[in-house]
């Protein structure tokens, strides 16, 4: 099992709540795709190296500014990355993709490297790659092509018999695995990966630049055929988005139900802040990060206590 039973109950209850609060007003909801989109695009290209900041992504997408100092290839990418999300946006909106196909990949990539990377946009690679840092070795050039097939096939078999994070997840891993593409498999594998997501009724989940290590990590994890890390790791991102949008919705929190910082909630513990934050990391606590801070809350503390059998 790839995605513990715990966070799929989690993810479902979340989920029932942010139905509850639908239909959402067209101006909310215009609002909060805008912030997670430049939030997303700044992430995403951060993760891959590039140098512009949240507020610097912010004013490119939103004002079309030039960054004295920063390279134009960097801009390029922000741009790009907006297009390909706003497609993505376009066809959750339209309920008229069924499934994820080669040509469907394709296309994400070419929208995303189009400026940046003209001459190999929406091109499968024909040569070999390896990817630094990594233990990992992309199949060849000459096999990208059956690859591929094999993760369409894959995708068509399971994708109703497994939950729709722990699909998306390992979809990701998959096409990041195969390494299609010359350059943009990281930022392309994000946004397909965010098919299934938002088909599924949840909110948009980002990778944050700030946990880039662990994202690698648990990815290599997974290319030794152990799961588990990474379905976790995507899981808290879509609670994370999922917190966001609850917060927004719903503004008057209960006392218990209030996010405040680990810091803070060791106060309340008979744990170290340290100790909460490893809790968090192995999905044990509910928590979301909002830039380098994880946040959980009272009853969220409080449940966890319960779960082994003592009370707060």
């Amino acid at each position: 099992m790839s995605l513990s039973n715990k966070t799929k109950k989690l993810l479902d209850q979340k989920l029932e709540q942010l139905n509850s609060c639908r239909p959402i007003s067209k101006t909310f909801l215009c609002k909060i795709r805008e912030h997670f989109q430049i939030e997303m695009t700044y992430n995403s290209n951060a993760i891959e190296g590039n140098t512009l900041t949240l507020k610097e992504t912010a004013w490119i997408i939103q004002e079309g500014l030039t960054i004295n100092g920063k390279p134009l290839k960097d801009h390029l990418e922000a741009i790009n990355q907006k297009e390909a999300l706003d497609f993505l946006y376009e066809l959750i909106d339209s309920k008229k993709i069924n499934t994820v196909s080669e040509r469907l990949i394709r296309e994400i990539h070419y929208l995303t490297v189009k400026e940046a990377d003209a001459d190999i946009a929406g091109q499968y690679r024909k040569g070999n790659v390896i990817i630094t840092g990594a233990d990992h070795t992309p199949p060849e050039g000459f096999e990208v092509p059956c690859e591929m097939q094999k993760l369409i096939q894959w995708i068509n078999t399971n994708k109703k018999k497994l939950h729709a994070i722990e699909l998306a997840a390992i979809v990701h891993h998959k096409l990041a695995y195969i390494h299609p593409f010359w350059d943009g498999n990281g930022r392309v594998s994000r946004i397909i990966m965010n098919i299934f997501i938002m088909q599924a009724g949840f909110p948009m989940a980002i990778i944050l630049k700030n946990d880039r290590k662990r994202y690698y990590r648990v990815l290599s994890e997974a290319d030794k055929g152990d799961y588990s890390p990474f379905c976790e790791f995507v899981a808290q991102s879509v609670i994370r988005s999922l917190n966001l949008y609850l917060k927004m919705l719903n503004p008057k929190q209960k006392k218990n139900d209030k996010y405040i910082s680990l810091e803070q909630l060791a106060k309340l513990a008979p744990y170290s802040s340290n100790y909460l934050r490893k809790l968090a990391t192995q999905g044990k606590l509910e928590a979301f990060k909002e830039g380098r801070n994880w946040l959980s809350s009272r009853r969220c503390l409080e449940e966890y206590m319960k779960s082994i059998g003592k009370n707060l």
